[in-house]
């Protein structure tokens, strides 16, 4: 094989590799889609996967275990967990925000208790889309609450 063509297929696959953002431990960040990023986030959500709501959690500087102090992403990630822990879950629908924004609409269930929330993810490093707030007010009665009391 010639040196040109073995130079070719290296050029190739670094072109390939850096479309995507990867993590310090070599996993890929962020979603393909603002959609998708709040989907991931919300499984991992209600898995308790710290690691993996770190891995869609973020800004446009890309995931946020990469930028914040690791007590402090998941003494956050916490109190998400706990706030967005849900039975089922629907996206409504998208749009534009502000600063390159997207606002995900989404419709949580958990028990008996029904609630909309926005969802704001926004592009980053190699197009990867990450959640990077959310409307916790909407589901405040969430946490602690398992949604089920009948009481009146």
């Amino acid at each position: 094989m010639s040196f040109r063509k073995i130079a070719g297929l290296f050029l190739l696959a670094a072109c390939s590799s850096a479309t995507q953002k990867m993590g310090s431990n070599g996993q890929v960040t962020g979603a393909p889609s603002a959609q998708l990023a709040v989907n991931q986030f919300l499984q991992a959500v209600n898995a308790k996967d710290l690691q993996a709501m770190s891995t869609v959690f973020g800004t446009k500087d890309g995931p946020a275990r990469e930028t914040m102090d690791r007590t402090e992403l998941e003494k956050r990630e916490v109190i998400l967990a706990c706030y967005f822990n849900h039975d089922s879950a629907r996206i409504l629908g998208e749009q534009s925000g502000t600063q390159g924004h997207r606002e995900i609409r989404v419709q949580l269930n958990k028990g008996n208790l029904s609630r909309e929330t926005i969802f704001y993810a926004i592009k980053g490093p190699g197009g990867r889309w990450y959640v990077d707030n959310m409307d916790i007010a909407a589901v405040r009665d969430f946490c602690g609450n398992p949604g089920t009391s009948t009481r009146r």
